[in-house]
């Protein structure tokens, strides 16, 4: 073994979703499609598997049907060094789906994402400052690499 591969369940969205994420973040690319064949619980031609990679993680997305939806309970979390790469990420996952506090959003798949600065797991560690750091986190929905710079300078 090597590798884990997130295995993502759609109802029949599993192309759609693996060619917007492709497109959307870098060093990603769409790698093999499967479809489904003759006396599959889905019509023969379907796509059933997709593998894509995204920033070099190795994914599969699938078409069961709906009865698995998406929750938060299971999130992907982008690190960006940079409030333009923030911004990027958060507008194109964003699109069709919906915002939420601190960094999280729901894509227009239902997939759960949290679109964080690289540098907020080393500001977290630090206890004399990491409140001051996640009370600013918690005004926010898109975070604001500045703003939470200032709160982690500004603590004692």
């Amino acid at each position: 073994m090597n590798a884990i591969i997130p295995c993502l369940w759609f109802d029949r969205e599993a192309e759609e979703a693996a060619r917007f994420y492709t497109e959307v973040l870098p060093d990603a690319r769409l790698g093999s499609i499967a479809y489904y064949g003759e006396g599959a619980p889905m019509p023969p031609g379907t796509v059933l598997t997709v593998r894509f990679t995204l920033l070099g993680q190795p994914f599969m997305a699938l078409n069961g049907g709906p009865q698995f939806p998406f929750s938060p309970a299971v999130s992907f979390v982008l690190p960006c060094e940079t409030q333009h790469e923030i911004d990027h990420c958060w507008e194109q996952l964003s699109a069709g789906g919906a915002t939420e506090r601190c960094g999280w959003l729901r894509d227009r798949f239902g997939v759960s994402w949290q679109i964080v600065p690289r540098a907020i797991a080393a500001m977290m560690e630090d206890r004399a400052r990491a409140d001051q750091v996640m009370a600013a986190v918690l005004t926010m929905e898109k975070l604001d690499m500045a703003a939470i710079q200032a709160a982690y300078d500004a603590a004692p």
